[in-house]
């Protein structure tokens, strides 16, 4: 099976489960702001730099490791720049 490392729209019509994880870079955040840019992340997947989706039993798993570009594209989008 090959590997799904990039967003896929027909793949991710079949997601049962989301995670998120963070890149080191992006360093320390507070809860709430985990929070929160875990729910923007997710609400557009295909924008974010890093998905990865796992096959599971009854479709898949999604992925995203939150960049500092995301976060950086995330609060751009809030301000509306």
């Amino acid at each position: 099976m090959p590997a799904y490392t990039k967003y896929d729209a027909r793949v991710d019509s079949l997601v049962i489960e989301a995670r998120t994880a963070w890149d080191p870079s992006v360093g320390t955040l507070s809860d709430e702001d985990k929070a929160w840019l875990t729910q923007q992340v997710h609400k557009h997947p295909a924008q974010a730099s890093k998905v990865t989706y796992e096959r599971m039993h009854t479709g898949f798993s999604r992925e995203i490791t939150v960049t500092k570009d995301d976060i950086a594209r995330i609060y751009r989008e809030q301000v509306g720049a």
